[in-house]
């Protein structure tokens, strides 16, 4: 997706010189200059703007009343989410960090890890939680301690772990930099029903230390011949939106291409999203024949929806592309290269209760044009972009005000569809439900791993889809993803 234009900035900037109550040269740094940075964001960026009377235009009478308005905050996290609209439907994802360092390189896929990627499982009606590893980061310190896929633990530092709600709970053992998991197994009593299920303690325990790590996306990328049919496997973890991974996304399509596949498996059951331009570029791969279509179209807040269709309509529409193309804002290249296209008319897509926004985005835009099978779980339900606001002129990196680090990341326009389907909260369903089983996970990219299984035989014809296990309706409370400090991302690069 494209970068925003020069006039948007210049739009910015002539903003900022007529409202800004706040001089830049003000030393140190006040939490009300920082907060005069955050309401002055929100009130040119924020996709519901109009619906917040707090970010009206005409909210302030004189300086002197905004100024006070700021003042009544002790924080600037305070004044930032008191400005959120809906956050139980609408805006469950706008973010705030006071470490804009932290949140650019969680973007390029560099994270603090001991490459242990696991989820948290609420066992019925008790308190009880237990994790569950999804998988393993190679060249890190769990896959040298020898933890694997499928594992069971219940305990951090030999505290068992909990959940009563968001408020009250421990889970968060797991943020530490280093700690000891207690191993267990799952229990099912041999009954169909979850009621009597229970988490039984071992006495292993593996000691995990957390080191910088950036994750290439790409976990497992194969061909699979089976009945006649040649498949090709995908496990595609994020969008991170960086020069060399989407590098190597293009280069696993022509090997894709280059060995005949016949069928697409995309897996993107633990992927939380990411570049919306990676995003639309993928969306390309998959296809081809529809080059210069519109993917996905954009609906923003309405100062600039009436500035982009009074101006230029056209940028209000990412359209399917031949090239992956990266331009700065005086529009040099400094990056490009040839879509490989598979021309596929059909396509599987894995997904999870923990598939969100970019990956949303694929399964949503692709639905107007080609037959896309969703298999597994209900995603989450993130069909809105965000933007990363740094506190300068124009709200780009470009002089950045040096004093501080803060940087937020709200939400500026929802995604459609050519159909126009967007408003997806309660997220996207499956066509083949089916859940992953804790007590069976199997082994990604194998035949017979369940829900690639379930993929398979829907594409050979042959065999019987294993439905849902007894542990379907367990909850799952969170995800190591949900560390990092912007989980659940669809963001403009």
């Amino acid at each position: 997706m494209q970068d925003l234009k020069p006039y948007l900035y210049l739009f910015v900037l002539l903003f900022c010189f007529t409202n800004c109550a706040k001089d830049e040269d003000d030393f140190p740094v006040t939490v009300s200059d920082i907060n005069d940075f955050v309401w002055r964001g929100m009130n040119t960026y924020y996709l519901y703007k109009d619906n917040v009377p707090d970010l009206y235009d005409d909210r302030f009478a004189s300086n002197e009343a905004y100024e006070s308005y700021l003042n009544n905050y002790s924080s600037p996290e305070d004044l930032f989410y008191s400005l959120l609209y809906n956050t139980d439907t609408e805006d469950r994802f706008s973010w705030i960090t006071d470490d804009y360092i932290a949140l650019e390189q969680a973007f390029s896929g560099e994270s603090t890890t001991h490459g242990m990627e696991y989820g948290l499982v609420k066992l019925g009606t008790a308190d009880v939680v237990f994790g569950y590893v999804r998988y393993v980061l190679p060249g890190t310190d769990a896959e040298l301690k020898g933890v694997k896929r499928g594992d069971i633990f219940n305990r951090v530092d030999g505290v068992s772990l909990y959940y009563n709600s968001s408020s009250d709970t421990n889970i968060d053992l797991l943020e530490a930099d280093a700690y000891t998991i207690g191993m267990a197994t799952y229990n099912n009593q041999g009954t169909v029903t979850t009621t009597d299920d229970v988490i039984e303690s071992n006495t292993e325990e593996i000691a995990l230390v957390k080191s910088t790590y950036t994750e290439n996306p790409i976990l497992d990328q194969r061909v699979i011949e089976n009945n006649g049919k040649k498949i090709g496997y995908l496990m595609y973890n994020g969008f991170t939106g960086t020069d060399t991974f989407d590098s190597e996304l293009n280069a696993a399509f022509g090997t894709f291409k280059s060995e005949g596949i016949t069928d697409l498996v995309l897996d993107l059951r633990y992927n939380p999203g990411g570049s919306v331009s990676t995003a639309t570029w993928l969306a390309s791969m998959i296809t081809g024949q529809f080059t210069g279509d519109v993917f996905v179209k954009e609906e923003w807040n309405s100062d600039w929806q009436t500035y982009f269709e009074t101006n230029s309509p056209e940028d209000l529409l990412n359209p399917f592309v031949d090239i992956m193309e990266k331009t700065t804002t005086t529009n040099s290249v400094t990056f490009s290269e040839s879509i490989n296209h598979l021309n596929f008319s059909k396509v599987y897509v894995i997904t999870s209760q923990s598939t969100a926004s970019a990956s949303e985005l694929i399964i949503n835009g692709l639905t107007p044009y080609i037959d896309v099978v969703q298999v597994g779980d209900v995603t989450v339900g993130k069909y809105q972009a965000s933007r990363t606001l740094y506190d300068s002129p124009t709200f780009s990196k470009t002089e950045v005000n040096a004093t501080h680090t803060y940087a937020m990341q709200p939400l500026i326009y929802k995604s459609s569809n050519a159909n126009g389907n967007t408003d997806y909260f309660d997220g996207l369903d499956p066509d083949i439900y089916l859940k992953e089983d804790y007590g069976n996970l199997g082994e990604l990219g194998d035949v017979s791993e369940p829900l690639l299984a379930a993929a398979i035989s829907d594409i050979t014809g042959t065999g019987r889809i294993m439905t849902t296990s007894e542990t379907s309706n367990l909850k799952e409370v969170s995800h190591s993803k949900m560390l990092q400090p912007f989980p659940n991302s669809m963001y403009v690069d």
